[in-house]
């Protein structure tokens, strides 16, 4: 995947100050996102995105690091029906109404990846681990322009979905769960995140009332579990959730049921939000 975005003097993914590779056959500089330099960049001993083990050098875990900067981290995540985009939303009007200066950015959006991630799925061409690298691509060029400059510039960053997202679908898909978090060992860690969860049935149920079928990726249709849509999404989305019972175990995030009314959930996220910027000075 690496040769695929062969950019001359790519700014690092967490500084954003230019990296330089100092083997360049043509003596020149080329370097990469840091998602792109996983192969590369891992613990001294890891793991293939199969589970083989391999040496490597060390990389500083900067994900495990809070943050330095003076502007604020707030993420959402949740399996496909969950709501946490709609709770975002409204919680970024509520923000932009108190004289919060924002920033928003969500999953998949970036356009140094989205049209490929876009042709791949429209072909069928995408398998665990390409997934996967296509992913933490578009996160290392979203956090280097979108998510690291508003935080230096002391904005509220919203993300709709974080390095999460990856831990929990990636690992469902059968992705090594060491090699995944390792892959985004470059990323700054949220200031507060708040999993929206809801169980698989009100997810299925939620989805089909506004749209006809379900999506192919977000059924996990890939992985050949099942031949009918709605059957193939309760086993993928099954797994993405026990992946998420365990990241919430593990990271410290706070859970709101989003099972409970609108203006409820949103009441208690607030709450969660005006707790963490206590002492944040715009």
């Amino acid at each position: 995947m690496s040769a695929a975005v062969p950019l001359r003097g790519f700014p690092d993914a967490v500084t954003g100050n230019p990296t330089v590779a100092a083997n360049e056959p043509d003596g020149g500089s080329t370097a990469e996102p840091a998602a792109l330099r996983g192969e590369r960049q891992r613990s001294p001993r890891r793991r293939s995105p199969t589970g083989t083990a391999q040496l490597d050098h060390p990389v500083v875990d900067n994900f495990g690091t809070p943050h330095q900067y003076p502007g604020r981290l707030i993420v959402v995540e949740g399996i496909d029906g969950s709501g946490k985009t709609t709770q975002l939303g409204l919680l970024a009007k509520w923000l932009e109404s108190s004289g919060y200066a924002l920033s928003q950015t969500e999953w998949n959006s970036s356009a140094l990846v989205k049209a490929a991630v876009k042709a791949g799925k429209k072909k069928n061409l995408l398998t665990p681990t390409t997934f996967s690298l296509l992913h933490a691509t578009d996160f290392a060029d979203r956090q280097l322009y979108t998510i690291v400059p508003a935080l230096k510039a002391g904005m509220l960053v919203l993300a709709d979905r974080y390095a999460y997202t990856a831990f929990a679908r990636d690992v469902a898909r059968g992705v090594n769960r060491d090699w995944v978090r390792d892959l985004y060992s470059f990323a700054v860690k949220p200031d507060l995140v708040v999993y929206f969860r809801v169980s698989v049935e009100v997810s299925l149920e939620r989805l089909l009332a506004r749209r006809v079928k379900l999506k192919f990726y977000e059924a996990g249709m890939d992985m050949g579990w099942s031949a009918d849509p709605a059957e193939s999404f309760r086993i993928f989305q099954s797994k993405v959730l026990h992946e998420y019972d365990q990241i919430v175990a593990a990271h410290g995030i706070h859970v709101i049921d989003a099972v409970e009314g609108i203006t409820e959930q949103q009441q208690l996220f607030r709450d969660l939000v005006g707790d963490h910027l206590e002492g944040y000075r715009p």
